[in-house]
Order: structure tokens, then C-alpha cells, then sequence
């Protein structure tokens, strides 16, 4: 079903507003933009993508929604994907790291492998690629039964507060884009995120089961996962990570004021090697800004019903500094690093 048709569902009661501004309307990067310019396009020969994950699995759904995107507008003339899963992406990490400079390879990458690199303590971090585009996103939603005694964020949060054991959140696993959106409110509503009673499950249909048997008082996840439940009235949702009504959940704010620091999605990206040369670097931005802009890649996005949340290049290494300190602070106050 399409997130538009969960928004209608998942509007009830008062509800808080969080900002996505910057995850939610494409941009591009002027670096990018000058360095593909700076010579006619060639397309690749050949590229393999690494897909940190199962068959099946977002990152693998990604990066084969790229493959078939670089090979329909004729910007690859061959590209395969080989998927290497484990750890949160960073058994892939760990492989690819070390080929500094090495064409024809890249690998997806996004929240989940950035924290796995801290709550696994690997060698190796995402400083050691070649940022080459954010692609695409999801917001996240917090759900409870019907009939819940919740009818906003402020009530949940406020009834953690005063007895943090008392609620159970059901999400997914340790370390999660859930987990790290529900520290990230836990510090907004002035709770410990450690002291959160968080219930990690492998998969948004264990958690909605134990939302429906009455095992836990509250759920999040990304926003696909609920959206039948919400739409059938078997649980109503109380926020969702987004702020412009721009076809994603957008729910109005309880306490009066945006925090910005809230701007929260669930990313993949795309990297290349450390250390590749500037030739190079300008040749990938230009296949994948191209992509970005095709008919191949938007139809994917609305197949998949992903966030376009595109920004590459330079601009994209920016903004993965400032997003790799805030997981990294969430993550300390979760008791997950040190």
C-alpha cells in the first residue's frame, strides 16, 4: 500500500512533529554536479556491487534496484551484485576496506553498517571509502495497540519517565535505526536512553505480533511495517520521523516547537574504495547522479515506495560526519559503546 494511504490512517489524536527536512527533499550536490560536468560522460565498462546482506534484504533490494537502473539508461554496460551479509554490513566493510583505489567496485552501505562498525568494534569505519551518494530512505513510526491508554508521544514518553519498566517497546534488533530513534527521543523527553525498556525482535512481523498479543505497549519501526494494521484500526499510530507533507506521515506536533536535532531516516547509500583517484571519483558521481534523475531509478523508488533522499559527493561526506556523532552519542547513552 502506498505511505499516503498509512498517513490517513495513522493521524489520530495529538501527535508530535519531528523535522526531516534534509532527508526528505532530494538536493544536488554543486561539487558533483562540477565534476561531472567538467568532461562528456563516459558510462562504465563494468562495476560489481557489494550488497552487505542477504538476498532479499534491503541493502540487496538496493543495490539491484542500482544495478538495473546504471544498465537500463545505458550508464554501465555490465554490473553484478555479489552479497557478502554479516554483522551489519561490516563483514563487507571489512573486505572492502583494504582495496584502496580499486575500480569497479562499490558497496552499499548506510545506517545500519555505521552502527555496526561502533557496537561491533571493527578495525575498519566508513572513513575508509569514498563517499559517492545517499540514495534513498525511510522514516520510522511508533505504533500501539488500540485502545491503548497512549494518545500521543508526550503520554508514552511521560509514562516511561515516571516508570521506565512499566512500558515495553517492541523494535528491531540492538543497535537498530529503531533502537537509535527511540534513544534519540529518550534524550528529547529528558530520559535516560538506557534506561528505555527496548524489546529487540529480528523482523517488524514479530514485533507487530507481540504488539497484537498485548506482550509490549509500544512499537517502532520503519513506516511500511505497521501500515496495515494502522489502516484495519488494530493499532493507531502516534509519530512518525517526517515533517513535510510531501506524501510521507506527517502528524502535528503536541509540544508547540520543532527540534531540529530530531531529523531522523532509516539510509542507504553508495561508497567506492578509499583512495580512488579524482578521474574516477567525477566518472561514479556522474553515473549515479545521471541514475538519480532517470525514469529507471524513479520508478523503483515508487515500486519500493523508498524516501528520496538524495545528496552526493562532497556534500553527502559532510553530512555523514555529523550523522556518524550523533549515532555514535546515541549509542554511548544506549549502553551499546563506550
Amino acid at each position: 500500500m502506498k505511505i499516503s494511504t498509512f498517513a490517513k490512517a495513522a493521524a489520530v489524536g495529538t501527535v508530535l512533529l519531528l523535522a526531516l527536512t534534509a532527508c526528505s527533499s532530494p538536493k544536488t550536490d554543486k561539487t558533483a554536479s562540477a565534476d561531472s560536468g567538467a568532461a562528456a560522460f563516459a558510462p562504465l565498462t563494468r562495476l560489481e556491487l557489494i550488497a552487505p546482506a542477504a538476498p532479499g534484504s534491503g541493502w540487496d533490494q538496493t543495490a539491484r534496484a542500482t544495478q538495473g537502473a546504471l544498465q537500463t539508461d545505458e550508464l554501465a554496460k555490465t554490473v553484478t551484485v555479489n552479497n557478502v551479509p554479516g554483522a551489519s554490513g561490516t563483514v563487507a566493510l571489512a573486505q572492502v576496506a583494504p582495496k584502496k583505489g580499486q575500480k569497479d567496485l562499490m558497496i552499499m552501505s548506510g545506517l545500519a553498517m555505521m552502527s555496526g562498525v561502533v557496537t561491533n568494534g571493527t578495525s575498519v569505519s566508513l572513513d575508509d571509502l569514498s563517499p559517492i551518494a545517499r540514495l534513498v530512505g525511510e522514516h520510522e513510526a511508533i505504533v500501539v495497540p488500540k485502545g491503548s491508554p497512549f494518545a500521543n508521544a508526550d503520554d508514552l514518553f511521560a509514562a516511561i519517565k515516571k516508570d521506565p519498566k512499566s512500558v515495553a517497546i517492541a523494535g528491531g534488533s540492538a543497535g537498530s535505526a529503531d533502537h537509535l530513534f527511540i534513544g534519540l527521543l529518550a534524550q528529547h523527553y529528558g530520559v535516560k536512553p538506557s534506561d528505555v525498556n527496548y524489546v529487540p525482535y529480528s523482523g517488524g512481523g514479530e514485533a507487530t505480533t507481540a504488539l497484537l498479543g498485548g506482550k509490549v505497549q509500544a512499537g517502532i519501526a520503519g513506516t511500511g511495517e505497521f501500515a496495515a494494521q494502522i489502516e484495519s484500526g488494530e493499532l493507531t499510530g502516534l509519530l512518525v520521523s517526517s515533517l513535510k507533507n510531501d506524501g510521507a506521515l506527517t502528524f502535528a506536533q503536541a509540544a508547540g516547537e520543532i527540534d531540529p536535532k530530531l531529523e531522523f531516516a532509516n539510509w542507504r547509500s553508495i561508497m567506492a574504495p578509499g583512495g580512488i583517484d579524482a578521474k574516477l571519483r567525477a566518472q561514479y558521481l556522474a553515473a549515479i547522479e545521471k541514475m538519480h534523475a532517470g525514469d529507471a531509478w524513479k520508478a523503483e523508488l515508487k515500486k519500493n515506495e523508498w524516501l528520496d533522499n538524495y545528496i552526493a559527493g562532497d556534500e553527502f561526506a559532510g553530512w555523514l560526519k555529523t550523522e556518524n556523532t550523533r549515532v555514535q552519542s546515541v549509542l554511548k547513552d544506549l549502553g551499546l559503546a563506550k
